[in-house]
């Protein structure tokens, strides 16, 4: 595959960013990375816009590569867009990605911005990859990215990616009978959670649609069914006791017939904005595992019958619950337009997650999030005792973070980018004493390679 990398940093050669995209040329060498350090050269495009469009439209996919900047990418990368689309290049039904580096300071919103221009371009955009400026030199870090690039791969293989639908779209009815799954495995545990009691409803056609073509056996708990016997009361009594004061049974069920799934799969209509009360009072009454995360790693889905596309805060809530809770976001399938489609590509992406233990780095939600539980936690131990212990074992008191080497070199970065005189003498060497560790990994890896 030959893929256009679109380099936004204005740093060209010495993007942090693009130290990823040189390591995935030496995973993956059978593929074809064509760089364009487009954010160093936006002057020189504006005139000429000629050499970008040449590999715009030889190209399969592009791989968006840049820093976050102040919510979004670098205003370079803006121009540049604003250049594509002007230009009258047709990107349509190639393949698009990106890959940015930050501390996760809203790294969200700046997905978010590539994303909705691949789609404006009529790409077909797959998930990209955020991670931290300094993943790439820990193991977990090249773990991630190699994962990230087996998937999008496997995306444009299978047919697994995010298409532009235009507003108020009319839903599409789904076929009442679906195809027989002659491939279906036993060795996973898929629970579908739903609220649903209309055996006639579009939720329950596009739940035996899914049941059907996932190649794994499932099994439904049905919430409307369960005997709760209220909402959580806030009482904090499972703070310590990691029991809850109701007597319904419902933390010893949670524990022992849905956490210990595989995966999650929920199911709902949209109500009120919502997934609508019930739901709500399933969620509430999770707290009975306080703010643990109980079930990172496990891969989640959604099947959704409604107005899901105009609902941003509902979707917001969608994908900050599975960050926080460290879960991969298979897909969420709505019945909202070309449902048989959503609903394949659901069950494709879940069962890749679950083969291959896909998960993907924390954003701006997760990342956030768990540090706002980490400080809380903390300075509430000694009433939630048993977060406080799950905290503990699991690592995340990440402080007070020391680092005394970081600290004194970045006093030296300091007091050099303060000294005229010094910045005039040292020039790129600053920018390339930023890159060593990177090109020792490199020189490394080609020597495995000899």
């Amino acid at each position: 595959m030959k893929i256009a990398v679109i380099n936004g940093s204005p740093k060209g050669e010495y993007s942090i960013t693009l130290q990823t995209v040189r390591y995935l040329q030496r995973k993956f060498p059978e593929h074809e990375f064509c760089v364009l350090n487009a954010g160093q050269k936006i002057k020189s495009l504006e005139k000429n816009f000629s050499e970008a469009k040449t590999l715009l439209e030889s190209c399969e996919a592009v791989i968006f590569s840049y820093p976050v900047y102040t919510f979004l990418a670098p205003s370079q990368l803006h121009r540049f867009i604003e250049l594509v689309k002007q230009s009258g290049v047709d990107l349509k039904g190639k393949f698009a990605t990106q890959i940015s580096t930050s501390k996760h300071f809203y790294d969200i919103t700046a997905h978010k911005y590539i994303e909705e221009n691949s789609l404006d371009l009529g790409m077909r955009y797959i998930r990209g990859l955020s991670a931290d400026m300094e993943d790439l030199l820990s193991e977990k870090g090249r773990c991630d990215a190699e994962k990230f690039f087996n998937y999008f791969l496997w995306s444009a293989e299978q047919g697994v990616w995010a298409e532009k639908q235009e507003e108020n779209d009319c839903y599409t009815q789904i076929a009442a009978t679906v195809p027989e799954n002659e491939c279906e495995k036993a060795e996973k545990d898929v629970v579908i959670i739903t609220d649903n009691t209309d055996a006639e409803s579009n939720l329950c056609k596009m739940i035996g649609r899914f049941r059907a073509v996932l190649p794994y056996k499932t099994r439904i708990v049905n919430i409307s069914e369960l005997a709760l016997s209220g909402g959580c009361l806030g009482c904090f009594r499972c703070a310590v006791s990691e029991k809850c004061i109701y007597k319904d049974g419902f933390d010893s069920f949670l524990r022992e017939n849905i956490q210990k799934a595989d995966s999650i799969v929920y199911a709902f209509s949209v109500s009120d904005h919502s997934m609508g009360s019930r739901f709500k009072m399933y969620d509430d009454r999770n707290f009975c595992n306080g703010h643990r995360t109980v079930t990172v790693g496990m891969p989640v889905g959604y099947l959704v019958s409604g107005n899901y596309s105009a609902e941003n805060n509902l979707k917001t809530v969608v994908e900050a619950r599975c960050e926080t809770g460290g879960n991969f976001l298979s897909g969420v399938a709505t019945d909202e337009r070309d449902t048989d489609k959503q609903i394949d590509s659901l069950a494709k992406s879940l069962a890749y997650a679950l083969e291959n233990k896909h998960t993907t780095p924390q954003n701006f939600w997760g990342v956030g999030g768990m540090k706002i539980f980490r400080d809380l936690i903390y300075q509430m131990r000694g009433m939630m005792k048993a977060d406080h212990r799950f905290y503990k074992k699991q690592g995340i008191y990440d402080f007070p973070q020391k680092k005394k080497l970081t600290s004194m070199k970045m006093y030296l970065v300091g007091a050099l980018l303060s000294n005229e005189k010094v910045l005039s003498k040292v020039g790129n060497k600053m920018n390339e004493g930023m890159l060593m560790p990177y090109n020792k990994l490199f020189e490394k890896m080609d020597k495995e390679k000899k």
